[in-house]
């Protein structure tokens, strides 16, 4: 829509042409400030002139395409929306507009340009529960935004924001407020004097709303924000608030970047002063298109309207309670679609849970509106169909958006399935309760309670997520008991800790009295080769039984020992823990000096098998076996890890940081740790990943793995800051907790990781790396098992073993066992062919002596066979009885029955078959056998006319067999 076009709008022809054909202008030079202020000022309309009392209409493609071609008129470069998956590793996903320019903000990257302007791609899940439910929250948005790196600054935002809303989009004057940070006189002499907002439409607000910064320390300074009145005629006195969100709708916000924080807090001004804005696209188009809420502007109401017709409503007239659902799939599958074509998979962690998590909603909602079969595909096509003006790219990866989607909702589907029984059963028995408080305890409600245990066992057991259970019981009119399931979730953290603990770490009395008798806690020492031998480690502690004790002796003792320092590793991080030996003297450092030179004492030696940590990660608790001698607290002894051990659990360490490496250059950059596991004898590799590897992907990793330990690259250690690691590229494991400085390991130019585990000094070290299998553990997850090292070597020697054994069995040449197996299978297979042919021979000939022993049918109409047939397969059985169908005519009902041989003694195999006048007359095949199999504790099913069937419990075939006979004859052929 041309901005001439505004009625009462004077404004200058070229001023017009700039803001729709910018590409006109684009070799305009706009170096200078002061005369792009000028400009502007010239051209920026009075607040209290004349305006319509509504703004025009506009698309959400038109409005966007007017915010970017304005500032493109003004200098600006458009650039690209960044990836839902930021660069920055400090979030999970892009949340504002400026995070692709957060480096060139803090200084920590040079400008490309002196202007930008953006519409990003954001996703947001903070407020997921109030999607559908308010008028303009959404997970998936738009934001345009237009960026001043040290050039332009207040006066230009201020003014370019003014003329923005007022001239292009045309919003009356008089229903545009605007806020101001209270100390921020500046802006607000701007927006009073220059622009010429009325006072009584400018608010100062306090550092909560308009003070931004980019965190406890950096650039920071005072925001403006924009907001459209849908009530002037409520008037402009001091008590009116812009938190009325009936009232007002924020559209615009102007960053002021122009504060350095520092440690104490003190500000100061920068020397480049920069600005950053974002307008939301959604909020400005429901502004535009006058509706009532962001849901249904064209952005997004066809996706919601695509919804409402697959569920068979009509949305104007449908409840608001269905409305709410239609909204959430609207905005939902907008960002399962924007997130999926940028590359994330559905997984149980990290970017992937708030990619199922949305869909799963999607999924869910539907559901509760009636809506059956596959349904996710079809509304995404309305949401590819929308995507070209905000990210081309979407279209191109339609075909992996829709196959994505329709696999996860077939998994979800199969959830559901398995667990909606489960809660009807629940539901039916809360309601049957009535008015009774919660089973386990909770809190009490005026109406009927799911039990907390019950909602935890559909989340524990069927992967309901508790969201699910809490909507669909609602709808039922039934409350949830949160303080139970919360209650039930606290017992299973609790076990799941007890059982990965061999010591009770936190037993009242033990280990909690050595952390305080040791504040600083275990110091490990041992990241060197040279420190795996580390003498005048004190015993601090001591734990039987997880009791503190002042003493230990006797062999075979097992213990626990918390040193002062040591060189072993305790398990964290995925790696296991070091084994190795405490030796010492038997007698304390006190008795030793006191006691004659004659005294003898025989040598301490204890054996470590394993090294927790303990009191939040600070104590080293030593469990081991005493071997010989006596341990005493204070007791000064010689720590040593077993070298062979640490060297094989390095490389497979290591090893594993290069083939994350490796994967995210094979399967993509987006690849990334779901969890790992390092052990002296393999490593395990979780990572998301959709489908399962191909061989070719397999062997391209294990190359470069392969060929980076040949490359004999240093690896280096750097102990820094969190931020500084993130900043530096370091990649941190989704869901880890770190400290404030960390230890990141480095291959040069290939893997850069935040890890405290042990590696080598050089990727040659590692020697040789090995595939041993590839499998999927959940889904949208897999994992690899490797070797590295000197388990490689075992595992290969193992395989030479295998292959040169089965080539002198075989006879032939090593290389010759894959042809000569191969041959050998297709022998096999055409001798079983055979052996099967004669079989089903063999029992069409005794199906021929059973022929004459049929009966005649219901009212004398047809034959009838019900029998047992010894010593054949399902295949046999089969034949069978299609030939005595066959015998018998139409019509006929045959089902057979065999009892199993050898391995499958004990069960039962079934056959029906049924002529087609019997079929026509209401007996189907598959029915009756699936009947007759379950007496023997089975099932089975099949087409009308033939179905095979087994059992488990081959006693009770008398029973199947009589019941067999007696749904035959009860059916009317």
């Amino acid at each position: 829509m041309s901005p001439a076009a505004h009625a009462g709008r004077i404004v200058p022809a070229a001023a017009r042409v700039a803001g729709l054909f910018p590409s006109h202008f684009s070799s305009r030079h706009h170096s200078s400030t002061v005369a792009a202020a000028a400009d502007v000022a010239t051209t920026t309309p009075q607040a209290g002139a004349a305006a319509a009392p509504h703004p025009p209409k506009m698309s959400g493609p038109e409005v966007r395409q007017a915010f970017l071609s304005f500032f493109q008129g003004r200098g600006h470069t458009k650039l690209p929306s960044s990836s839902l998956v930021p660069e920055d590793p400090t979030v999970l996903l892009t949340i504002a507009g400026m995070l692709q320019f957060k480096p060139v903000f803090l200084g920590q990257a040079p400008r490309k340009v002196a202007r930008a302007t953006t519409s990003q791609k954001c996703v947001r899940t903070n407020d997921i529960d109030n999607v559908g439910a308010t008028a303009r929250h959404h997970t998936f948005f738009e934001m345009l935004g237009n960026f001043s790196f040290g050039d332009y600054f207040k006066k230009e935002a201020i003014m370019w924001a003014w003329e923005l809303s007022t001239v292009v989009y045309g919003l009356p004057p008089e229903r545009v407020w605007v806020s101001v940070y209270e100390e921020d006189e500046e802006a607000l002499a701007l927006w009073r004097d220059v622009v010429g907002v009325d006072p009584s439409r400018i608010r100062k607000m306090g550092a909560a709303d308009n003070f931004w910064a980019s965190g406890p320390t950096g650039p920071c300074g005072p925001c403006s924000e924009l907001y459209y009145d849908f009530h002037p005629e409520r008037g402009t006195g001091p008590e009116v608030t812009l938190e009325d969100d009936s009232r007002f709708i924020e559209f615009y916000n102007l960053v002021f970047m122009e504060l350095n924080r520092d440690a104490a807090g003190t500000l100061t001004p920068l020397a480049a002063k920069n600005i950053d804005t974002g307008m939301g696209l959604e909020r400005m188009a429901q502004i535009l298109q006058g509706v009532p809420n962001n849901y249904e502007t064209d952005l997004i109401f066809p996706i919601v309207a695509k919804a409402a017709e697959l569920a068979g409503l009509d949305y104007a007239a449908a409840p608001p309670a269905a409305q709410t659902a239609l909204k959430v799939i609207g905005d939902h599958v907008r960002a399962v679609v924007y997130l999926l074509s940028d590359g994330v998979l559905p997984s149980n962690v990290g970017r992937g849970y708030v990619l199922r998590r949305l869909l799963r909603r999607v999924i869910m909602k539907g559901r509760l509106l009636g809506i059956q079969g596959e349904f996710t595909p079809a509304v995404a096509q309305v949401a590819i169909a929308l995507s070209g003006d905000c990210d081309p790219a979407v279209a191109g990866n339609a075909g992996r958006i829709i196959a994505e989607m329709a696999r996860e909702e077939a998994l979800f589907s199969a959830t559901l399935s398995k667990g909606q029984k489960q809660l009807d059963d629940m539901l039916a028995r809360a309601l049957a309760a009535g008015s009774s408080s919660s089973s386990d305890g909770g809190s009490s409600s005026s109406g009927p309670v799911l039990a907390g245990a019950d909602a935890f066992l559909l989340y524990d057991s069927f992967g309901f997520p508790l969201e699910l259970t809490r909507e669909l019981a609602e709808a039922a009119g039934v409350a949830l008991d949160d303080p139970g399931f919360e209650a039930a979730m606290a017992a299973q953290r609790a076990r799941s800790s007890a059982s990965r603990e061999a010591v009770d770490l936190t037993a009242d009395g033990g280990l909690s009295q050595l952390a305080a008798a040791l504040p600083a806690g275990t110091s490990f020492e041992g990241y060197g080769a040279s420190d795996l031998v580390l003498a005048g480690c004190r015993v601090v502690g001591l734990l039987q039984d997880g009791a503190p004790v002042q003493e230990v002796a006797g062999q075979g003792v097992a213990v626990d020992v918390v040193l002062d320092r040591t060189p072993f590793y305790a398990e964290s991080g995925g790696q296991v823990a070091d084994s190795g030996y405490l030796r010492g003297s038997s007698s304390s450092s006190s008795e030793a000096s006191s006691s004659s030179s004659s005294s003898s004492s025989s040598d301490l030696l204890l054996e470590v098998s394993d090294v927790q940590k303990g009191a939040g990660g600070r104590l080293f608790v030593h469990s081991g076996m005493l071997q010989q001698g006596s341990l005493r607290v204070g007791q000064e002894l010689t720590a040593e890890v077993d070298t062979s051990l640490r060297r094989r659990i390095r490389a497979h360490h290591t090893a594993t940081h290069l083939l994350q490496s490796a994967l995210k250059q094979v399967l993509g950059p987006d690849t990334c740790q779901q969890g790992s596991l390092v052990e002296a004898g393999r490593l395990r590799f979780d990572f998301n990943l959709s489908r399962p590897m191909t061989q070719e992907e397999i062997s391209f990793v294990e190359a470069l793995v392969n060929g980076w330990v040949a490359d004999a690259s240093p690896t280096t250690t750097a102990v820094m800051g969190l931020k500084e690691a993130r900043a530096a590229g370091a990649v941190a494991m989704f869901g880890e907790k770190y400290e404030d400085t960390v230890r990141v390991v480095e291959v040069p130019g290939v893997s850069m990781e935040l890890c405290g585990g042990t590696h080598v000094s050089n990727t040659a070290e590692i020697g040789s790396f090995k595939v041993v299998s590839e499998s999927g553990v959940a889904s949208g997850v897999r994992r690899i098992e490797a070797v590295a090292g000197q388990a490689a070597v075992e595992y290969l020697q193992l395989l030479d073993g295998v292959v040169r054994q089965l080539a002198g069995s075989l006879r032939v040449k090593l290389e010759d066992v894959p042809g000569r197996v191969a041959a050998l299978q297709d022998e096999l297979k055409a001798a079983s062919k055979q052996l099967a042919d004669v079989k089903a021979q063999v029992a069409v000939a005794k199906a021929g002596a059973l022929a004459s022993q049929a009966v005649p049918g219901p009212g004398g109409v047809g034959r009838v066979l019900v029998e047992e047939l010894p010593g054949l397969d399902g295949k046999a059985l089969q034949e069978a009885a299609v030939s005595l169908l066959a015998q018998l005519g139409d019509p006929a009902a045959v089902l057979l029955a065999s009892r199993g041989e050898g391995e499958a003694a004990g069960k039962v195999s079934f056959v029906a078959a049924l002529s087609p006048q019997v079929v026509k007359g209401g007996l189907q095949a598959g029915k009756l056998v699936g009947a007759v199999a379950k007496v023997c504790g089975g099932g089975g099913g099949g087409k009308p006319g033939l179905a095979q069937a087994g059992g488990k419990d081959a006693s009770q075939l008398p029973q199947a067999l009589q019941l067999a006979k007696d749904t035959i004859m009860g059916a009317s052929f």
